[in-house]
């Protein structure tokens, strides 16, 4: 076992999580997992929040900062991070297209949604969110019975419940502005903010503005604030190995307890949840193959024309095939960089400047997975996010992307942000856990095949692309040389 590499026992882990939520609901222990397993999965749960708004917090500060002098990063610089930028947003747009139709969370059954529904009312007003799609089902007396069979609460503490969130709510809407979301984002108290993870928008927005303001002051006085923010995000970079070292143990208590929680005692609604998972992978899956396949190849026929279809993924195919076996966009890097400049002709110029950033803010096929994600977990606890709100899901999910890690599991960090931008339950990540590593092979391919598309496009712009069909592209690299 101790050779056997993490992801694999991760996969055992959420395997044997797996089968003790199946025994554990036809056996009726579901009050001892929850007792005594699921407490180390709310302890994985916080270990993960503890990292990851400062882990945003000093990715945006160190992505945006290392971007160089703006004097003289001119035209090309402006244009990598827009096209970057540009298919991020439409990476978000096709996931949410995709999830809004398919609708994954709506096929499980409705005993077992109004059962999540209810969990998630409980939770919202224990931890003081608004509920989002402004329905109380505690409000109607109907559900009181069913609560209290799935839940320690009583009769007047359900009733408390419900009334606590309208009144909530009513205050939070007596003075609000069209402009309230412009508002909110821009905080009056920074320390406020980081104390609340439901502000992560206004950290967000303190980290790009520290950042570019660091682009223009002086180097000898920029430089150690720099080496300062590089230094800290790697101890928390290194605080998200050592979490994940534990990964196998927290994820099987963390999948045992939230399988139990949602499902009781009763078996039928265990295969109900890994039903409605099937489909959510379905739609992640297809979204992911529409970008590589499809997506970006209409966007590089678009903008330069003499790569081929069949060429471009013949001159990738090494770097694609490495992204997918380690998930990692940093340790495919060099062979991404190889590949464009050896394969697509790309020039060193561009593509030493270009695909470096693209490893920190280019992260389409996370984007896509934590929309499609979020949406899934809201409508299988019946939770109908507004337009407004998926916007949100849109705005948040973009920015996060530029302080995602280009590490394998990173996009579960992200996800736990983008839960709390719209007030969900960031324990929900123990939902889509079973299924996170194979698509997290597939994010990365899309991730890396988006860097080298863009790349080839700047290049192009730039008059530095030089490309000749060859038949035997780079097959083989070294990643320790």
């Amino acid at each position: 076992m101790k050779n056997l590499a993490l992801h694999w026992k991760i996969l055992i882990g959420m395997v044997l999580g797996i089968i003790w939520a199946l025994l554990s609901s036809s056996m009726g222990w579901s009050s001892f997992t929850i007792n005594w397993i699921d407490p180390f999965g709310t302890i994985f749960i916080n270990l993960l929040k503890l990292i990851a708004v400062p882990l945003v917090l000093f990715s945006i500060i160190g992505g945006v900062a290392n971007i160089g002098d703006p004097k003289s990063l001119g035209r090309m610089g402006g244009k990598t991070l827009l096209i970057y930028l540009t298919t991020t947003v439409f990476a978000i747009s096709l996931g949410l297209i995709l999830v809004n139709t398919v609708k994954p969370g709506k096929l499980i059954d409705e005993q077992s949604r109004i059962d999540n529904r209810i969990n998630y009312e409980i939770w919202a007003a224990s931890q003081g969110h608004t509920i989002k799609d402004g329905i109380n089902y505690l409000h109607d007396p109907a559900f009181f019975k069913r609560a209290q069979e799935i839940t320690e609460l009583t009769k007047s503490d359900l009733k408390e419940v419900s009334v606590a969130d309208k009144l909530e709510k009513a205050e939070k809407q007596k003075n609000t502005s069209p402009l309230q979301p412009l508002i909110d984002i821009v905080p009056d108290n920074f320390f406020y903010s980081l104390s609340n993870n439901g502000l992560m928008l206004q950290i967000i927005f303190f980290a790009i503005f520290f950042g570019v303001c660091v682009l223009f002051i002086p180097e000898e006085q920029s430089k150690p604030v720099l080496n300062l923010v590089n230094g800290v995000n790697e101890v928390f970079l290194k605080m998200v190995d050592l979490v994940m070292q534990a990964a196998p143990f927290f994820v099987f208590a963390l999948l045992a307890g939230v399988v139990s929680k949602m499902a009781g005692d009763d078996i039928g609604k265990v295969v109900e949840i890994f039903k409605g998972l099937s489909w959510y992978s379905l739609t992640v899956l297809v979204g992911l193959l529409l970008m590589i396949f499809v997506v970006y190849p209409l966007i590089m026929k678009t903008f330069v024309k003499k790569i081929p279809y069949t060429g471009f993924f013949k001159a990738m195919s090494p770097a694609q095939t490495l992204a997918f076996s380690t998930s990692s966009s940093a340790a495919t890097l060099p062979v991404t960089m190889e590949c464009v400049e050896e394969n697509l002709g790309v020039n060193k110029k561009v593509s030493s400047f270009v695909l470096p950033i693209g490893a920190t803010v280019n992260m389409d096929g996370t984007s896509l997975y934590q929309a499609v994600a979020v949406i899934f977990l809201a409508q299988m606890h019946m939770i109908d996010l507004t337009i407004g709100q998926q916007l949100t899901v849109v705005l948040t999910t973009t920015l996060a992307s530029i302080g995602s890690a280009a590490v394998p599991s990173a996009g579960l960090v992200m996800l736990i942000i983008v839960l709390n931008s719209v007030g969900l339950n960031p324990a929900w990540i123990a939902i889509i856990f079973p299924v996170d590593r194979i698509l997290d092979m597939f994010r990365t391919v899309v991730n890396v095949t988006g860097d080298a598309t863009v790349c080839t496009i700047i290049a192009d712009g730039e008059n530095m692309l030089d490309y000749h069909d060859t038949k035997n592209p780079t097959e083989t690299f070294d990643l320790d040389s």
